[in-house]
């Protein structure tokens, strides 16, 4: 009996030895063959720029990463807001070109053009006239506008 216990011990040692040779030679770190990203094949084993470089690179990525993670609603109202800000700048610089071309036209009109009793409204009519490319201030001749 001695022996037959003596086996199935070894039998039931022989098969767990076995499950852990297994799960320690299948290590996936082991077995996998990751290649390398295209840009980390070129920069830094083709080209040779320092291993310091790629170490700060992947963790300004993992950085990123979290950051994108975390702040989700944060980052999008700031993308909102940015596209507003572009969409809306050369509205903007257009109109302010605009009130520019129409006070520098303004000022042209009073000294160049001996114009008496002119309104405001009529000088802004003609200063904007002119920021178009209209020519009716060339045609006034010092005669009253009304």
């Amino acid at each position: 009996m001695e022996k037959k216990e003596s086996s199935k011990a070894e039998n039931m040692k022989g098969p767990n030895i076995d499950k852990k040779n297994l799960r320690t030679s299948s290590n996936p770190k082991k077995q996998k063959n990751v290649s390398l990203p295209w840009w980390v094949e070129i920069l830094f084993v083709q080209i040779g720029l320092p291993d310091k470089l790629l170490i700060k690179i992947l963790k300004s990525k993992k950085k990123s990463k979290e950051l994108i993670k975390n702040d989700k609603k944060f980052l999008f109202s700031l993308f909102f807001f940015l596209a507003i800000l572009v969409y809306l700048y050369p509205i903007v610089k257009y109109s302010k070109s605009r009130l520019e071309c129409e006070s520098a036209a303004k000022t042209y009109i009073k000294q160049n053009k001996s114009l008496e009793k002119i309104t405001r409204r009529n000088l802004k009519m003609l200063s904007t006239n002119f920021c178009n490319g209209g020519e009716e201030i060339y045609q006034i001749k010092g005669r009253i506008i009304k």
